[in-house]
């Protein structure tokens, strides 16, 4: 049997571990997105060829997402504190080198680094969240607040990337992550207490297959950017990363120990949420990299102002996320959710509608701000419903999973607007092919976003709501983190 020391019922100093944790996700998740609006700079300085750019972003999503199980694993077996500081300590150094790379190849290399510490420290900082607050509400406006980290610092990635790259260097957007992870690198073993280590075996054929599985997917749906989906290359890393994949169900149905537990997917509002926002990263990740080209090669913005061009939705996203936690505790987390979704839905099929001739106000702001509510009322729902319910010792397991889908979403996104945005004929200027590139690719967003919001209202609805009847006074029923539907 597998066991762990239960965690303090209290956490000895919750708002110092509470600001560690959230600063160390808000920079990983920051540099997941900063990179956009750098890389004509970035292309320009090293002299990287179109093929060469997109792996500055895909080495980092690959790693990233073929990783996570893996990492969210090892927090549980080692110590979450432990692993989530050597993550940072990875995370930073590559940072340093990729700050100070002198050629194409040094950059790919640093970020696939990067994103081997990033994919221990995302998982790592969720599970702490779980050990260190207790169930109700103080675990709730935690979690609240690292979903409303997840969007704001998608958002505001874009913004401090132009600004960086415009004002000093697209390295600047690489180097400000020292001095934040070695501070953070300080202060964790002094106020994060350790969580204790999960006793048994390391599951290391569910491991391989898993990392392998994730990998040869997200690789074969990257690869569709520059070859397409009939390409052999796409075709044979996809097929294998569904027969890995199907091997590693497989394997973990009969694991003693599995790395993720068959279990967490029994309640339908865990399952709706990885579904949901599997679907909406999807939709968001197209958003903002067709939407940063719109702004700097159709309207003709520098960096600077392509990332000033994305404050409407930043500034409506912080505001609305600081009022869910109000929301949640007054409401199912259901309601904001679907409201999340459908809000970002109409702002994108409204954003989808710019062309050549579009006025940023009316074409782009004004839809952000539609977007950026959306953002703020989906993710933090999104965040406590991966997790809702899981036992402590599968929580570094469910807060692997809430990552994994989140990033596999972005890549499979990506590749599916990318190959719509492809079928665009190249006929008129190369500003209007691209305006036409970027409307059909945010179509495609739309349509990902409507599946985004079955799915919630599907599965996640109907077992929220349920599952509140049946902790009305008259019925007997367990805490509403531990409640679940079935």
């Amino acid at each position: 049997m597998e066991s762990m020391k239960p965690a303090p019922a209290t956490a000895p100093h919750p708002a110092a571990i509470l600001a560690i944790i959230l600063v160390s996700y808000f920079m990983i998740l920051l540099d997941n997105s900063v990179i956009f609006t750098a890389l004509p700079s970035l292309q320009e300085d090293l002299r990287l060829s179109t093929g060469e750019l997109s792996w500055v972003q895909d080495a980092y999503t690959l790693v990233f997402g073929g990783l996570l199980l893996l990492g969210a694993r090892a927090g549980d077996l080692l110590g979450r504190r432990q692993v989530f500081v050597f993550g940072l300590v990875v995370f930073s150094i590559a940072s340093l080198l990729i700050g100070l790379a002198p050629a194409g190849w040094w950059a790919i290399a640093g970020r696939a680094v990067q994103g081997i510490g990033a994919t221990i420290v995302a998982p790592a900082s969720l599970s702490l969240l779980t050990a260190s607050f207790p169930e109700g509400r103080e675990r709730t406006r935690a979690v609240a607040l690292c979903g409303a980290t997840a969007g704001i610092g998608a958002s505001l990635g874009l913004v401090i990337g132009g600004a960086l790259a415009h004002w000093i260097s697209w390295r600047a957007g690489f180097f400000v992550n020292v001095p934040i992870g070695a501070t953070m690198i300080a202060l964790a073993p002094r106020f994060i207490p350790e969580t204790g280590r999960a006793r048994g075996r390391f599951d290391v054929f569910g491991a391989l297959s898993a990392t392998l599985g994730v990998g040869a997917l997200v690789f074969g749906i990257i690869n569709t950017a520059d070859e397409g989906w009939a390409s052999p290359v796409t075709v044979t890393a996809v097929s294998a990363g569904v027969v890995l994949l199907a091997a590693f169900v497989l394997i973990e149905r009969r694991a003693a120990q599995p790395i993720m537990p068959l279990r967490l997917f029994a309640s339908r509002r865990r399952t709706g949420a990885y579904v949901a926002r599997f679907l909406y990263l999807g939709a968001m990740i197209a958003f903002f990299f067709f939407t940063t080209q719109y702004l700097q090669e159709v309207l003709g913005f520098d960096p600077l102002q392509a990332g000033i061009g994305f404050l409407p939705m930043t500034a409506v996203n912080f505001a609305v996320a600081m009022a869910i936690p109000r929301l949640l505790g007054r409401m199912p987390g259901s309601l904001p959710l679907v409201a999340g979704i459908l809000v970002t839905l109409v702002g994108m099929f409204w954003l989808s509608r710019v062309g050549i001739d579009s006025a940023y106000l009316t074409g782009v702001a004004l839809p952000m701000i539609l977007i950026g509510a959306g953002q703020g009322l989906a993710f933090a729902p999104l965040t406590s419903f991966g997790i809702i319910g899981a036992p402590a010792a599968d929580a570094g397991a469910a807060s692997g999973l809430v990552n994994t889908f989140h990033q596999v979403g972005t890549c499979l996104g990506l590749g599916i607007a990318v190959a719509a945005a492809g079928t665009v004929p190249t006929t008129g200027s190369s500003v209007a092919h691209l305006a036409s590139q970027v409307s059909v690719a945010l179509t495609t967003g739309s349509v990902l976003l409507l599946l985004a919001l079955a799915a919630a209202a599907a599965l996640i609805l109907p077992a929220d709501l349920a599952g509140r009847r049946a902790r009305t006074p008259q019925a007997a029923a367990p805490a509403p983190e531990l409640q679940e539907v079935r």
